[in-house]
C-alpha cells in the first residue's frame, strides 16, 4: 500500500529498478528507506491516534539533512494492526498526516509513505510485509529510485535485511526493544549505528 503515488516516465522508473541506465545515471536517485515505529517515532504499539505521535530524538534533523543532501527519504512500515482489526487504514493515514506535520514544522519532509497492512496469521502471507521486497520495488518504480544505491535504516533486522537482496546498505539503529539476535546479525552482515544521527553521518560520509 502506498500513500504517495508519483506517475513519472515509465522508462525512467524501469531504469531505476533494472539498473540499465548507463547513459541516464542521473535519472534515478538514491533513497533512504526508513522504518517508522521505533526509528522515526516512538513505538507505542499499534498507534492509531494522531496525538500519540512523538518524534524520536533527532528524527526531524536526520530527515532534514537527507532532504538537503537530495536523498529521497521514504517510510516503509509493517502495520499488522490493520489486519488484526486494531486500527483502520484511515487511522493509519491520520497518524501519517500528523507525522508529516511534525516534520514540516521542523523543516523536513518525507518523499513517500508505504505500508503493509497484512499479517500471515490474519489473512495469509503477502509479498509486502517486511522483510519482503514488494514495497521497495513499488517505491523504486513510482519515485525513480536506484535500489542498489539506497540504504535501509531501522531498529529490527527485517527493516534492513532487504539491503542484501538489492545490493544496497543496511544500517541497524538498535533500541531497548531490538532483539539481541537482530543486533548480532546486523553486526555480522550489515552495519550498526548508535543513533539515527550517526546513521545519517554514515550515509552522507560526514
Amino acid at each position: 500500500m502506498t500513500h504517495n503515488t508519483h506517475s513519472g516516465v515509465l522508462s525512467r522508473a524501469q531504469l531505476a529498478v533494472t539498473g540499465d541506465h548507463l547513459s541516464n545515471i542521473r535519472e534515478a536517485r538514491a533513497a533512504v528507506f526508513l522504518d517508522r515505529d521505533g526509528t522515526l517515532i516512538q513505538d507505542v504499539g499499534y498507534i492509531k491516534a494522531p496525538d500519540q505521535v512523538e518524534l524520536m530524538n533527532s528524527a526531524a534533523n536526520a530527515v532534514r539533512r537527507l532532504n538537503y543532501a537530495m536523498w529521497a527519504s521514504i517510510i516503509v512500515t509493517n502495520q499488522s494492526g490493520i489486519a488484526r482489526g486494531l486500527l483502520t487504514e484511515a487511522d493509519y493515514r491520520a497518524v501519517q498526516a500528523r507525522l508529516d506535520d511534525l516534520l514540516a514544522e521542523r523543516g523536513a519532509f518525507l518523499d513517500g509513505h508505504y505500508f503493509c497492512p497484512h499479517h500471515p496469521d490474519f489473512g495469509g502471507p503477502c509479498d509486502c510485509r517486511k522483510p519482503g521486497t514488494a514495497l521497495y520495488t513499488q517505491a523504486a518504480l513510482e519515485l525513480a529510485v536506484s535500489l542498489k544505491d539506497s540504504v535501509w535504516v531501522g531498529d529490527r533486522w527485517r527493516d534492513i535485511a532487504p539491503a542484501l537482496h538489492f545490493g544496497g546498505r543496511g544500517i541497524l539503529v538498535p533500541n531497548a526493544a531490538t532483539p539481541p539476535d537482530d543486533l548480532a546479525k546486523a553486526r555480522e552482515q550489515l552495519e550498526v549505528a548508535a543513533t539515527l544521527t550517526d546513521a545519517v553521518h554514515m550515509i552522507l560520509h560526514v
